[in-house]
């Protein structure tokens, strides 16, 4: 099969990368524990190679979501399957790591796995969520060829919002629907089809870096500090006290006393201790910021 422009499309899972390598002769069965755990770990150091690969596209990627984030727009991500407990994962550490409003990254993932069959299961799923032109979508697919996140992509295309699509095969379907392609080619599986290996660590990496990064460029870290995390419990007021004596330098006594004054909130705390005003005052330079540190320092 071809695509209008001559080129190569599979048409069927045998063609995708992701499902070759297929061999009987491969004797892992008699093999030992250690060997085994040698081959593995040889076969997966193609991962972070097929990614730092994919860098640019990445980047790309991450501006045009950075761009809807800051217009009060969200970032969803779509998978089935691996994808989607990726995509969930990723997306449920937002709000702890960085106190991204309830929200604001979300992940829509197919219940079951008859669900990923339906393609226009994935396309309601966006509906329902109400994807509009200020959100980023994420359509994720080792295959590229998943219906219920074709579905989706289709959906949020129709909605105007920009589409991305993090695939491990080349030519695929997903990648022709999204404004923008991440192909993150790791090549056959140490089991032959099993996407949850190569390619479910590639999108994690992936994921990694879209959702950190942009987190980065919307102001929630200083150096690589998380001073935007929530402190609401024991363990993360106990970070955020490390946190401000780190960016700081200050004594703990002072970190203390920034910190009450602030309400437990870091950023207003290391503005508060690094410019030499009080708490009313950093936040109100971390409001003309909007939220990043630096920014809110004197220069």
């Amino acid at each position: 099969m071809h695509d209008a422009a001559g080129t190569h499309v599979p048409e069927s899972l045998d063609e995708v990368v992701t499902e070759a390598g297929g061999a009987a002769d491969t004797n892992y069965e008699v093999r030992s524990t250690v060997e085994l755990v040698e081959l593995m770990s040889t076969t997966d150091e193609a991962v972070p190679r097929a990614v730092r690969k994919a860098r640019g596209a990445i980047a790309e990627a991450i501006d045009g979501i950075v761009e809807r984030l800051a217009g009060g727009g969200r970032l969803v991500y779509v998978g089935a399957g691996t994808s989607g407990g990726v995509a969930a994962l990723d997306a449920g550490e937002c709000e702890a790591t960085f106190s991204t409003a309830p929200g604001q990254v979300v992940a829509v993932t197919a219940e079951g796995t008859a669900a990923e069959d339906d393609r226009e299961a994935g396309a309601s799923e966006i509906r329902d969520v109400e994807v509009s032109e200020t959100d980023a979508v994420v359509g994720i697919s080792a295959s590229g060829r998943t219906p219920y996140v074709l579905g989706a992509l289709d959906a949020a295309n129709d909605a105007g919002a920009f589409t991305v699509a993090l695939v491990c095969s080349e030519r695929s379907e997903l990648a022709r629907l999204a404004d923008h392609e991440i192909a993150v080619v790791v090549g056959p599986e140490f089991i032959a089809g099993s996407t949850r290996l190569k390619a479910g660590t590639a999108q994690k990496l992936v994921l990694n870096a879209i959702s950190t990064i942009s987190m980065i460029r919307m102001g929630k870290t200083f150096g690589n500090l998380m001073v935007d995390v929530a402190a609401e419990n024991e363990k993360l007021r106990a970070r955020v006290r490390r946190i401000v004596r780190t960016a700081t330098g200050a004594p703990s006594e002072e970190v203390e006393e920034a910190l009450d004054a602030a309400g437990g909130d870091a950023k207003v705390a290391i503005v508060s201790i690094l410019a030499g005003v009080d708490a009313a005052t950093a936040r109100e330079r971390l409001r003309e910021t909007g939220g990043n540190v630096r920014a809110a320092l004197p220069r």
